[in-house]
């Protein structure tokens, strides 16, 4: 009989955070994985990053996590997307090198004294008065742990689609998990069908870039990981092409040739990543759409063609990509497919993300109905941490919705009965203008340090960085800036002028002035010589102080609703001023605060009064 501390199923982007940030607090883990070579693996999109999905990497790195980190050692572009625009919705993006993602992130778990791998398929949990004890293999072996951590992603039941074929896998190239599902349900948990798919590879040599448009990355580079010394390195373009009427036309004369029209798919997709047969269909008016050629390594002539999603048959997919201006030769060395599997519906887990039937047993990642590697890995890394708490009697982290988008994420997943893969956007959350990339260091380095995967050399390293802001602060409140000629030459330039003196945080504060600028008027702030991300954390404070608080008057009133607590054993039949489609609601849910009942869909402020009124009876 084999013996952990934890027991990790999957070795995806969430399998990888659980277990490392388990066993740096000092479980022993075993990580069991259908393949040893595709731990970490990014089976679609070779990218890490983008809008609201920067904000998620950088928090992780801020409690402690990998991701950023190794997305920093192994990027072959970097961009800032939305660079022009506010804060709030500016968004880091690095292209990644795959192979040497999966690499780097193998060579931080093998490293880990505490981690033990195992290539296997789990078929069934061992479960015992409603706590999990382990697991059985395909072989029969048996592994207790008091722990389980799922992180199946597409793999239970999975079946991939290539027009109406179909091979029973999670992935193309790897079988399905079978066996986990059933023992799931007949432990009492519910399942559901989700669908995702993912674009051709093609063959970079076949490919016309002259009749593209090159998408270069940054000159001046940032990073995930708040930790110094990020490696400079070689940058590889990306291209933009589009779709023509042809393109359109031959979707259009194939679409019964698609399994999800032909209805052979019934899992539910993701709305806000469809595939090219969707966007054609539901944008009927829009005669084009945008197509990345994106690489897939520096060592590799791999391409992946983003945008172009689709499960139609291999030889219309060969039609359509040649339609496209410069693939017209294109040769596919991997053809797109579509894959359904089996998910778990998240209503059933707390905040916490244990199940609420089985103690101890943990789900994170696309099992939880969530598309994309980094809201899979933030999963992770709360389950980890979780599963040692559980273990240790220690209060669970629960972030919330004000601190992080990884609050947000896991509250909607968890109060909200969502039918479709779960992406993070930067409008799930009402408070984005706290919830920034430059900031998460901020906001949750210090809870890191508590859990204790942040170490005391990074504490205080971030401790300095944010003195070092706010006395920028306070200097830039206190200095001024005089009206003479030659600053009102300099400020002219940007369409301004000054005709009193004026404190530099007052002039930092109107939109056609940056620090760049004061750094031309004021000798000072040149000879400070800061570091950007000081510099720049210190002008968002400043120009944007006057939002900044009216957002944390909004989440001193949601604290308020978030301190009363609903007791675990309440029944709500006995609310018979409300509806009886509200009380299901929130049987089936089971809110832990009046904060998290006010969010259920269809969940009104009267049945709010209703339920307080309760609560201040018991």
């Amino acid at each position: 009989m084999f013996k952990y501390d934890l027991i990790v199923v999957g070795s995806g982007h969430a399998g990888c955070e659980a277990v490392l940030a388990a066993s740096k607090l000092g479980l022993k883990s075993l990580l069991i994985t259908l393949n040893l070579e595709h731990i970490a693996l990014m089976p679609c999109n070779p990218a890490v990053g983008g809008p609201a999905k920067s904000c998620l990497v950088r928090e992780i790195d801020a409690l402690g996590g990998v991701m950023g980190i190794v997305t920093d050692a192994t990027y072959i572009q970097m961009k800032t997307l939305n660079s022009s625009k506010g804060p709030a919705v500016r968004a880091l993006r690095a292209q990644s090198d795959k192979k040497e993602y999966m690499s780097y992130m193998r060579h931080i778990i093998e490293c880990n004294p505490n981690i033990s791998l195992k290539q296997t398929m789990a078929t069934s949990l061992i479960v015992e008065n409603n706590e999990v004890k382990g697991v059985i293999d395909e072989f029969g072996l048996e592994y207790h742990a008091p722990t389980v951590i799922l992180t199946t992603g597409t793999s239970l039941e999975g079946k991939c689609y290539v027009g109406l074929q179909y091979v029973n896998a999670g992935r193309m190239g790897e079988r399905a998990a079978t066996g986990l599902s059933e023992s799931l349900i007949k432990n009492g948990l519910t399942l559901k069908r989700l669908k995702t798919g993912t674009p051709a590879r093609v063959d970079s040599r076949t490919i016309d870039y002259s009749k593209m448009t090159i998408q270069p990355g940054d000159e001046q580079l940032r990073f995930f990981s708040f930790e110094p010394d990020r490696p400079i390195r070689k940058q590889y373009p990306c291209y933009l092409t589009r779709t023509t009427e042809k393109t359109h036309e031959i979707i259009k004369n194939n679409l019964d040739k698609s399994p999800l029209y032909a209805g052979l798919i019934h899992g539910i997709g993701p709305r806000y990543c469809p595939s090219i047969e969707d966007k054609v269909i539901r944008f009927a008016n829009n005669p084009s759409h945008h197509i990345f050629i994106e690489p897939e390594g520096k060592d590799t002539y791999e391409i992946y063609v983003q945008g172009f999603s689709t499960s139609l048959p291999a030889e219309v997919q060969i039609q359509m990509l040649h339609s496209l201006p410069g693939l017209e030769n294109v040769h596919i060395i991997k053809p797109a497919y579509a894959v359904e599997y089996d998910a778990v519906p998240a209503l059933q887990l707390s905040h916490s993300l244990m199940t609420k039937k089985i103690k101890g047993l943990f789900c994170a990642g696309q099992i939880n109905g969530t598309s994309g590697y980094e809201e899979a890995a933030a999963q992770g890394l709360v389950a980890g941490i979780n599963a040692f708490n559980y273990l240790n009697n220690k209060e669970m982290l629960e972030l919330s919705r004000s601190n992080s988008y990884i609050g947000t994420l896991i509250d909607d997943l968890v109060t909200k009965d969502i039918q479709e893969p779960y992406r993070m956007l930067t409008s799930r959350s009402e408070y984005r203008l706290l919830l920034r990339q430059d900031n998460a260091d901020e906001r949750l380095t210090p809870i890191g340090h508590k859990i204790g995967l942040i170490s005391d050399e990074r504490y205080q390293r971030f401790l300095e960085k944010q003195n070092k802001i706010e006395q920028e602060i306070e200097r830039l409140k206190s200095q001024k800036v005089s009206p003479t000629e030659e600053n009102n030459n300099i400020l002219a330039k940007y369409n301004e002028s000054i005709e009193r003196g004026m404190k530099l945080a007052e002039l930092i504060k109107r939109p056609n002035i940056t620090y760049e600028v004061l750094k031309e008027l004021d000798k000072d702030t040149r000879d400070l010589n800061l570091p950007s991300d000081v510099y720049e954390e210190a002008e968002i404070k400043i120009k944007y102080d006057g939002y900044i608080k009216r957002q944390n008057q909004q989440v001193e009133t949601l604290d308020r609703l978030e301190k009363i607590k609903i007791p675990a054993d309440i029944n709500y039949d006995e609310l018979t001023h409300i509806s009886t489609e509200t009380r299901e609601k929130l049987a089936k849910v089971r809110p832990a605060t009046l904060a998290q009942a006010s969010r259920i869909g269809g969940v009104k402020p009267a049945d709010i009064s209703v339920l307080m009124v309760m609560l201040s009876r018991r």
